[in-house]
């Protein structure tokens, strides 16, 4: 018969449990230890990268898009704060504020046009004839940085994905999954019908009115009855040209 552990065997395999339960605290403490003073490092690094780098981050969309996705790996945002130590080494604080600033007042003066949505594109387009001065240093990557920090205001400033579309919004209007499926069937031409939605989508004749309806009352799309078809055409100005109306 196979004896059981006496309570000398059941003592010693306690403290053994104890030991390794140390020596994996040890461990992990050493291992958090040098991955912090690996980031102290990095972001040391990243300080003398910045003040070497510093015209190229700021004129260089390219080359600032990189440096923010490095300032992301080690939990460092310039943005962050414009009284900040990277704000002040960069004076890239001031370039998003006057680029917040400026997307504002683009979105402003076409909201009567398309709703409150615009293309992201678009409006990259708008603010570089907007910045004459500096057209190729805006990039997609810099509005949506900007925009997001439009978001403190609380009025609706957001980027938002309409299938392959990057799309801004600029109004408290929360789109449903009905009506970002329209948007993506728009994009082909501009516009959509009903007798598109019911087809392509596969809905119902009541769930096509009641989406599209909703998009007019936002004033995301407008209508034109002047086909010989019959079908009113609900055009959507957010996934249609809008450079040749002044900003």
């Amino acid at each position: 018969m196979r004896r059981r552990p006496g309570i000398g065997g059941l003592q010693t395999a306690a403290a053994a449990r104890d030991q390794y339960r140390l020596l994996g605290e040890n461990v992990a403490k050493l291992r958090a230890d040098l991955m912090k003073e690996q980031l102290a490092t990095f972001r040391s690094q990243l300080e003398e990268f910045a003040r070497k780098h510093k015209n190229d981050i700021r004129k260089n969309h390219s080359f600032r898009t990189q440096f923010h996705e490095m300032c992301a790996k080690v939990g460092v945002d310039p943005l962050a704060s414009n009284k900040g130590f990277w704000a002040e080494l960069l004076g890239i604080g001031d370039f998003y504020y006057e680029l917040g600033v400026q997307i504002v007042e683009i979105c402003l003066a076409t909201r009567l046009l398309n709703g409150g949505l615009i293309d992201l594109q678009e409006l990259c387009k708008l603010l570089r004839q907007k910045r004459k001065h500096d057209r190729e240093a805006v990039s997609e990557d810099d509005c949506l940085r900007a925009i997001s920090k439009l978001k403190i205001l609380d009025s609706g400033f957001e980027g938002i994905s309409a299938g392959k579309k990057k799309l801004v919004r600029s109004v408290p209007t929360e789109l449903k999954k009905d009506h970002n499926e329209i948007l993506v069937l728009a994009q082909a031409q501009g516009y959509a019908t009903v007798h598109e939605v019911e087809r392509w989508l596969s809905w119902m004749h009541g769930r096509a009115i009641d989406a599209l309806d909703t998009l007019l009352d936002e004033g995301l799309t407008m209508i034109d009855d002047g086909h010989r078809d019959g079908r009113r055409r609900y055009w959507f100005p957010c996934v249609s040209s809008i450079s040749s109306f002044g900003v």
